[in-house]
């Protein structure tokens, strides 16, 4: 995975790895202030030789005290020590508890033995390690004097435990701190298996990975799409309309054999606004100049008629039932060079009629008058009637939902384009999030108040 994908995971998924930090903090704090604190008093031993007339007895004496010493620094813990501690101290605890909390190191370099006491308060941690030093001391004496002779050496305390400020353990930071960090890790691990596990489509990157097929476009979030579906006509200073004009100039770059542009407009699956994408393309077409006739192919829910407000009573299935003829159902959209073929009556065999002779003698008919023609057919997924279409027009551009859409659902749909040897020139991607990691960003007039899409007046 590469560094910008992290950047992204950060960026979509900054909420969790914040608020686990924040509990994980929470939790460290919690925990140190439920652990029983622990104070810290040290005193110091000092080890000599007893003075001495002659300088070799000195300097014998000396080295004698610094081979010592690290015995006597073991004997700290011992139970002959400690048991003097807890006698003078009146402890209820035993000695192997109390060895615990005693420790003796020895200053690197001197014959000093420095003891630290553990204890649950300060003043019991100063008691505790006098109390050993003291007891350390009238222990090696009498070891080192036995049957009244004078000890070769002599111990004497040179610094007594003063009460520590602040308690050793637990460290209320580092709780904190480890905490946070444990949260942070939690959080990372589940924002990647999330990641992992999502096979939906948010962006670019999601659809070159379930297809090979060029993206021509992409199109922002509109939460009034289904009160003013035509931002082309209605807002043609916006950013949206803008985005259809990116989609109509991209478009004409695709290579197709013929003068006539014929193109199936399609999706996987329902609700990715594929029929208001093939709207909005056919007005940012007809605005071009150029000559567009929209097909509404979708012969189970057909919605064409009341985006663009014309009579659907009558459309594509009279023609193809030899009810009508072309030129009598097809009707011009305003002073535009649009028209428009509605899909006329619900058909019980829509399949059978989109695959029909007659509808591939209608396309190609078709095609000779207009430069462009589009087609917005149903769902590739749910039903065959776009397959059965698409292998007359073979050309078909595939719209897709950021965030609803899967990378199966795209794959499987290319891939029943391409049995019946059909192509799949572009893809558009739909309801792109304006914020987030997979924000759609763009420059344009924001949206102004809906407005009520009508049908432009016809000039007599």
């Amino acid at each position: 995975m590469e560094l910008r994908e992290y950047i992204r995971i950060l960026k979509k998924y900054w909420v969790l790895l914040a608020t686990m930090a924040l509990l994980g903090g929470g939790a460290g704090l919690l925990a140190a202030s439920l652990q029983t604190p622990t104070y810290v008093a040290s005193t110091r031993v000092f080890i000599s030789a007893q003075p001495s007339a002659s300088a070799v007895e000195l300097a014998q004496g000396s080295d004698y005290a610094a081979a010592r010493v690290a015995s006597y620094a073991s004997l700290a813990d011992s139970q002959a020590v400690l048991d003097e501690v807890i006698a003078s101290l009146g402890l209820a605890e035993g000695y192997w508890s109390l060895a615990d909390r005693i420790t003796a190191t020895i200053v690197s370099g001197t014959t000093i033995i420095e003891i630290e006491a553990e204890s649950a308060t300060p003043g019991d941690a100063v008691a505790l390690a006098n109390a050993t030093a003291a007891a350390l001391v009238e222990t090696v004496e009498s070891i080192e004097s036995p049957a009244g002779q004078d000890s070769p050496v002599q111990l004497e305390i040179v610094q007594q435990a003063r009460a520590p400020e602040s308690a050793t353990h637990p460290v209320t930071t580092i709780y904190v701190a480890l905490g946070a960090l444990l949260g942070l890790a939690l959080a990372a691990g589940l924002a990647q298996l999330r990641t992992a596990l999502d096979t939906r489509i948010h962006g670019e990157r999601d659809v070159r990975a379930a297809t090979d097929a060029p993206i021509l476009g992409a199109i922002a979030f509109n939460a009034r799409a289904k009160q003013r579906p035509l931002v082309v006509h209605s807002e043609p200073l916006s950013a949206g309309a803008e985005s259809y004009r990116a989609l109509r100039t991209n478009l004409q770059f695709v290579e197709v054999a013929g003068r006539s542009r014929a193109f199936v407009v399609t999706a996987p699956t329902a609700g990715t606004g594929k029929s208001t994408t093939t709207a909005n393309l056919a007005l940012a077409l007809a605005d071009a100049g150029q000559r567009v006739v929209l097909v509404d192919a979708d012969l189970r829910q057909p919605k064409l008629a009341d985006y663009l407000g014309v009579d659907g009573s009558v459309g594509l299935t009279d023609v193809l039932i030899g009810r009508a003829d072309l030129g009598d159902v097809i009707q011009p959209w305003g002073t535009t060079s649009l028209s428009v073929l509605p899909a006329g009556q619900i058909p019980p065999n829509p399949s059978e009629l989109l695959g029909s002779k007659v509808m591939a003698a209608l396309i190609s008919s078709i095609g000779a008058q207009f430069d462009w023609v589009l087609f917005d057919s149903p769902p590739l997924l749910p039903v065959t009637d776009t397959s059965v279409l698409a292998e007359h027009v073979k050309s078909a551009v595939m719209v897709v939902s950021a965030g609803r859409t899967t990378k199966h659902q795209l794959e499987m749909a290319a891939q029943r384009l391409r049995m019946v040897d059909a192509q799949v020139v572009g893809v558009v991607l739909t309801m792109m999030p304006t914020r987030g990691a997979d924000a759609y960003r763009y420059r344009g007039k924001r949206n102004g108040p809906a407005a009520r899409v009508t049908r432009p007046a016809t000039t007599p």
